[in-house]
């Protein structure tokens, strides 16, 4: 079954009664508001679990449920989530904090926890037979997910406030982007030494000192600078194809869907001219659907979902 959609007016008692009823026979809800605004609406968890009592009841909101109130029940957005998470300050471009989009704690931090905490709990009542509560912030699960460059700090001896001049932040030459011939980019990651020796070598370079010598990271990344501006983007990566680099095009939306490990994997569908990601990742028995589907409308399925109640 493709997915339908109900339109609810929850400020009529009618539509919430309505609700409740679609409760009773659910797996999983999810909502989006500020933190009381269920509770308020006499929907909160304590109502619609005791009602079913193996529903998993997941919370999705910027700041989480509880702590301080001001924060709590403040307006925010991504870049405001991953700003009070404390990851935002590592993601500097000229010392200046750069959002990545909204990737890290909207889809990240917040989507993306989000459903796993689902799972976590639809696998739990395989045992217990109860659903739970899921207290899904933005700005706890992009601290999680940036628990790896924290210990980085504590292990590694980066410098926070140092941002954009460690290693994997740009802050080593053969770790970073650079603009070809053509204005297109390439990428470079070529971080272990065996990895290195073959970049350099196709690239065609000798740098004067050693990778890991942060006094010649300067000059080193002029002359990989300059060397990449002598060809275009696809004639890099002609040359580097097939050697274990680490060195890949950066592609545009467009090129991705096109690029031939993509098209044979599937990894983008329909023939729009901004391609579509396919699902994943891939299950073995149970594929998601690579067929791009029309989105109801809102409200498309109200009366006849209603009418079955």
């Amino acid at each position: 079954i493709w997915k339908r959609s109900v339109a609810l007016d929850l400020k009529k008692k009618e539509d919430v009664e309505a609700l409740k009823k679609l409760v009773m026979g659910a797996d999983v809800i999810i909502e989006p508001f500020r933190p009381g605004v269920m509770e308020r609406l006499g929907l909160g968890p304590d109502v619609l679990c005791a009602l079913n009592p193996r529903l998993v009841y997941a919370r999705m909101t910027g700041f989480g449920q509880g702590g301080d109130k001001t924060t709590e029940l403040a307006a925010g957005h991504d870049i405001n989530y991953i700003a009070q998470a404390g990851i935002l300050s590592a993601l500097k471009s000229k010392g200046q904090p750069i959002p990545p989009i909204n990737i890290l704690g909207d889809f990240a931090g917040g989507g993306m926890m989000c459903a796993f905490g689902i799972v976590l709990a639809l696998y739990e009542r395989e045992k217990s037979g109860r659903g739970q509560v899921i207290d899904a912030a933005m700005v706890d699960g992009a601290a999680y997910l940036s628990a790896f460059i924290l210990k980085m700090y504590e292990v590694n001896g980066w410098k926070i406030g140092n941002a954009g001049n460690h290693l994997l932040d740009g802050g080593a030459p053969f770790y970073g982007t650079y603009q070809c011939k053509c204005g297109g980019w390439f990428s470079v990651g070529a971080l272990e030494p065996q990895f290195y020796k073959l970049f350099i070598k196709t690239l065609g370079v000798k740098p004067a000192t050693g990778q890991f010598s942060p006094s010649g990271y300067p000059a080193m990344r002029k002359l990989f600078a300059d060397t990449f501006m002598t060809k275009t983007r696809d004639e890099w990566a002609e040359l580097f194809k097939g050697v274990d680099a680490c060195a890949f095009p950066i592609l545009t939306p467009e090129e991705a869907k096109k690029n031939p490990h993509n098209a044979a994997r599937n990894t983008f569908m329909g023939d729009n001219a901004i391609p579509e990601p396919c699902p994943a990742p891939k299950l073995s028995r149970t594929p998601g659907i690579n067929t791009v589907r029309p989105m109801p409308k809102p409200g498309q399925h109200t009366a006849e979902i209603l009418a079955k109640l």
